[in-house]
This record gives C-alpha cells, sequence and structure tokens, in this order.
C-alpha cells in the first residue's frame, strides 16, 4: 500500500503529526514557533521541525511535497474568549491562516486538514469563514467540506471539547459543503473526486470514564490544596465525588455533572477559575500535566521534557488537540485518497 505523507503547520506539541503517524502516513515536516512547545515536539518526533515564523519561511516547496497539508493555525483571534478581532486580530495572528493558503499554493498537496475553535464559523456574522471558504475554493480551487467534532462523541475521550475541522482536495473547487452536510448528499457531485469517498466521521459510543484516565499513583505534593488555601475551605464543602471533575469558576464550585473532563484550555496552568480539580479521598487536587494528556488521548509513551514548566505543559496540552478524534479523520482522507492511483 502507498504511503502517504503529511506536512504540518502550526505543530504544537505534534498532536496532529501523532494522529496522522498512527494512521500509518509518513510525517515529513512540521512547523512551530513556540520555544517551548518545540522542546516538547523535538522530545517526542525524529522528524525535521522548523522552528521559525512561518511568515519568514519565504519559500514552502523547499520543505518538501507532501499529500495532505495539516494546520491548526492560531485560534486566539476567533476565539469567544479574546476580543473577537479576526482577520484584523492587532497581533497578527488572524491573518495567519493566509499563511496557510499559501503553503497550499505552494506545495499544492492532494488534500489540507484545518482544525480551529468552533467560534470559527460565527465570527464577524460569518464572513470570517466565508472568506476561508472562499480562498480555499475559488483561489486555490480545493475542495470544502466542514463540520464540527465533539471529543465525547467522535473520540471515546471523556472531554466535552467541540472543534471545527475542515477538509479539503484538489483541483475540487467546486465541491462546498454546509456545516456539518454529508458531502455524498450533494446531487452533483463528481463520483470520480476524492470529496466523493470522504466521510465525515459518525459518533461512537463513549466507553472510556474519568476513573480510566485518573491515575490511582500518588501525585507530587504540589497537586493538592492545603487547608490554608483561601479556597479550600468552599472546595471541601461543594467537592463530595470522587467520579467527577470540578472547577473553580471565581466565585463558586462547579461540578461537571455528565461526568467528563471540561474543555482544557492553555491558561488553566496559570491558576483561577479554569484548573480542573478532583477529589482523592479526603485530598482535593489538580489533575496533572500528564492526565490532561490523558484526557487529549494522546500515546502513553508521549512525555515531556524531564525541565519543563508545569505552566508550560497545562499550556501546551490545552493548545493540542484530541489525538483519537483527528487520528479518524486522517483514516478517512487516507481512505479517500487511496481510491485513485497515486
Amino acid at each position: 500500500m502507498t504511503q502517504l505523507s503529511v506536512g504540518s503547520l502550526f505543530a504544537g506539541i505534534g498532536g496532529i503529526c501523532m494522529a496522522f503517524s498512527n494512521e500509518g502516513y509518513t510525517v515529513k515536516w512540521a512547523n512551530e514557533f513556540d520555544a517551548k512547545a518545540c522542546e516538547t515536539y523535538r522530545y517526542n518526533f525524529p522528524h525535521s521541525l522548523y522552528e521559525e515564523d512561518i511568515r519568514e519561511i519565504k519559500h514552502p516547496e523547499k520543505l518538501g511535497y507532501v499529500d495532505v497539508i495539516t494546520s491548526g493555525f492560531p485560534c486566539q483571534a476567533f476565539s469567544i474568549a479574546g476580543y473577537r478581532q479576526g482577520f484584523y486580530d492587532q497581533k497578527g495572528r488572524g491573518n495567519l491562516f493566509f499563511e496557510t493558503a499559501r503553503f497550499i499554493d505552494a506545495i499544492k498537496p492532494k488534500a489540507y486538514l484545518l482544525e480551529n475553535v468552533k467560534n470559527l464559523v460565527s465570527h464577524d456574522q460569518g464572513r470570517t469563514f466565508k472568506t476561508i471558504k472562499n480562498i480555499l475554493t475559488q483561489e486555490l480551487n480545493y475542495s470544502f467540506i466542514p463540520f464540527v467534532l465533539n471529543s465525547k462523541d467522535y473520540g471515546n475521550v471523556p472531554q466535552t471539547r467541540e472543534r471545527i475541522y475542515i477538509v479539503g482536495f484538489k483541483d475540487e473547487g467546486h465541491v462546498v459543503a454546509d456545516l456539518n452536510e454529508d458531502i455524498n448528499d450533494n446531487l452533483f457531485l463528481d463520483k470520480e473526486s476524492y470529496s466523493a469517498y470522504f466521510e465525515i466521521p459518525k459518533k461512537i459510543d463513549l466507553v472510556k470514564t474519568i476513573k480510566d484516565i485518573i491515575t490511582t499513583k500518588p501525585v507530587d505534593e504540589s497537586y493538592y490544596y492545603l487547608p490554608n488555601h483561601k479556597y479550600y475551605s468552599k472546595l471541601k464543602q461543594e467537592m463530595i465525588r470522587e467520579d467527577t471533575i470540578y472547577q473553580w469558576r471565581r466565585v463558586y464550585v462547579r461540578e461537571n455533572k455528565n461526568n467528563v473532563c471540561p474543555t482544557l484550555t492553555a491558561n488553566m496552568g496559570t491558576g483561577g477559575h479554569n484548573v480542573p480539580l478532583i477529589k482523592v479521598g479526603d485530598k482535593i487536587r489538580k489533575i496533572t500535566p500528564e492526565e490532561c494528556l490523558a484526557f487529549q488521548g494522546f500515546n502513553p509513551n508521549f512525555s515531556f521534557p524531564p525541565k519543563l514548566a508545569n505552566c508550560h505543559r497545562y499550556k501546551q496540552v490545552g493548545n493540542s488537540v484530541t489525538v483519537p478524534v483527528v487520528q479518524r479523520i486522517a483514516l478517512n482522507i487516507k481512505q479517500a485518497l487511496l481510491q485513485f492511483s497515486l
């Protein structure tokens, strides 16, 4: 069987790369600018990592041809947690989508996969999403298949995490789907196209539970809340179950009653209302960065550099993807591409 290749933009610590590698792809290269994320990436992956601002890579084709380009371009500019400036983000993050488009145009892969926050669809009354669609379809001539997946429903991972994914195939710019539309319902779809053979992943049963993720081994004392902590008495009063996850939400304790982990965020390691908490016996503690990796479905052999501070570990996991979800997408892209001779 022909082995497909992939190149990863805004690779972070390599969640998307791991997902594609798990499905038999060869990861040829990746790009990431954050120095601490690069430390973790290099600690786990042997292939080429270009640690530089993507805007400084003037000739993307020199990185080498790949069959698939993936891009988890920065979502801050589109997130409901940010200022919602989109393409006009003053820090220049929103326009990094255009760098992804530049790479696709230069390398001309057979397919692409984009990942971002769900709010990308509604930002600026839909104009941001429309611009992305028009560039990919009208200017680059790739199909446009968007869909939103929740990790707990599509990855057998007990975490609530909704993300939008967009898949497209080369020379199929006429194929444009609405959000979560089954592309095969398109009566005008060319059955000799890759898009015709791509399927959006279907829901699967959630079998794993929080208890499958949380370690039973002792963890460092630094993760525990001590009685002298200003929130300890309130946490002690409200946190009564060991089979659920709690959060401190500024002035109250929130119990996640759906028995899954709340969405892991990049700023959970800085303290405050985003820290996931659990009750272990008569003690209260944060979930560890390693448990966060498990809630993102990372391979068990993935690890952080030994000297990396916890604040960076939490941030990196929160910025990453749920590996099993992306892996299912990678499989379906592969099955579509292998319908024809490569």
